[in-house]
């Protein structure tokens, strides 16, 4: 389609290890360039860059691990957690502002031609460590933020067990500190939802807002201490339920603004709608579907597409743990089945569970026993069948050619 795509960040990204020699240096990392893109901002998780950009506006960066965690020459207040204190550094020098910076750059470069363009922004934040400077570290009071969600008395799980033996996956003991790293959570949305605004604006001044598409997503939630948890991990809706924020101006008057979708959708829909908004062909191993339905006004409020999806389904591989857990690898996975009424948990290695939402919306009682379990296991089964690889198992040779099946 003409599009220039661009990096900034990261993606987790690996080379298939069948297609290179053993001794490839980029076996090393998962942390590779998606193929096809030029790398505008080359950002992994060592943040050398960023550093390298905070030296330059001088500070002494010698020391680099002292910009991932909270000032110690600052007092913590009454009422306030350890992770209270603020970044060594401004609101305007954060990883996010570095990224959105480096991006306006672009922008600029990209008004100067008439030729399509594509940006990937990898916006690691809001992430561990939680920190976050000024004035975000103290926007929330940790009084104010729920509690955590805790689950019901005697729930006994043996994945949460295993998560619990590696203490990345363990909340603060203390209750004021685990609120306070919730409301330093909230802090660290904020400042990200200041750069995007700062990125929209860019748009703005750069009078490219009308034929942009802009869509805000994420790859995880983050448990913050519900069912005494942290990170990103499992099956609970903390870690997978993620935004999905989409705007296109040019789709002109019937553009419902504001509109919010209840409909499941799912991050392999991105790729499908940006395809079709901009009239280019879906590849059929695409598994998703364009939403271009709900953002141009031809659906009804609260209505969809015949045959949309009824339910969503996630998968969790944790083969890491296997030493740790009396588990062989191929044992250590999860895949999830949910819907508006119910959620079914299968494990490869334990027992599955059920969860009535109708009854129980916070997931505090899991359940070993319930009516619908056989129908919610036999529709995952649907789903593993029906989205199993499908790009060649279509093809079938023929002495007149090869033809592709109808799926």
């Amino acid at each position: 389609a003409g599009y220039d795509p661009v990096l900034f960040g990261h993606t987790d990204t690996t080379v298939d290890p069948r297609t290179v020699l053993e001794a490839d240096p980029r076996l090393e990392d998962y942390e590779g360039h998606l193929p096809g893109f030029r790398v505008g901002l080359d950002l992994p998780e060592d943040r050398e860059a960023w550093f390298q950009w905070l030296g330059g506006r001088g500070h002494d960066v010698s020391d680099r691990k002292r910009f991932l965690r909270p000032r110690d020459d600052v007092p913590i207040p009454e009422g306030r957690g350890a992770s209270w204190p603020p970044s060594p550094f401004a609101a305007d020098e954060t990883e996010t502002a570095f990224v959105v910076g480096e991006i306006l750059e672009e922008l600029e470069k990209c008004q100067t031609v008439d030729d399509p363009w594509f940006v990937h922004a990898s916006i690691y934040r809001p992430h561990p460590p939680f920190v976050v400077p000024e004035p975000y570290h103290d926007l929330v009071d940790p009084v104010d933020v729920p509690a955590p969600i805790v689950d019901q008395e005697g729930v006994d799980l043996p994945f949460v067990d295993a998560a619990h033996r590696f203490s990345v996956y363990r909340p603060p003991k203390n209750d004021l500190d685990l609120r306070q790293v919730r409301a330093t959570y909230y802090g660290m949305m904020a400042e990200v939802d200041a750069q995007m605004g700062r990125l929209l604006e860019g748009l703005d001044a750069l009078e490219m807002s009308e034929h942009t598409i802009v869509v805000v997503t994420s790859d995880h939630g983050e448990m913050l201490g519900d069912h005494g948890l942290m990170s990103k991990l499992g099956f609970f809706d903390q870690a997978f339920h993620i935004p999905l924020i989409v705007r296109y101006p040019a789709l002109g008057e019937s553009t419902v603004a504001g509109r919010v979708v209840d409909s499941f959708t799912e991050n392999l829909d991105v790729m499908p709608t940006l395809l079709d908004l901009i009239g280019a062909e879906i590849p059929r191993q695409c598994q998703g579907q364009s939403l271009r339905s709900f953002l141009d006004g031809s659906m009804p409020e609260g209505g969809a597409p015949e045959g949309w999806r009824t339910s969503v389904h996630w998968e969790f591989d944790f083969r890491t743990w296997a030493g740790a857990v009396g588990l062989s690898g191929h044992s250590c996975n999860l895949a999830v089945h949910r819907d508006h009424s119910g959620k079914y948990v299968h494990f490869a290695g334990w027992p599955a569970i059920f969860f009535d939402l109708e009854k129980d919306p916070d997931e505090r009682q899991p359940l070993s026993d319930h009516c619908e379990m056989s129908n919610y296991a036999s529709a995952l089964l649907d789903w593993r069948l029906t989205t199993d690889e499908q790009v060649l198992s279509d093809h079938l040779a023929l002495p007149g050619g090869m033809i592709v099946l109808d799926g």
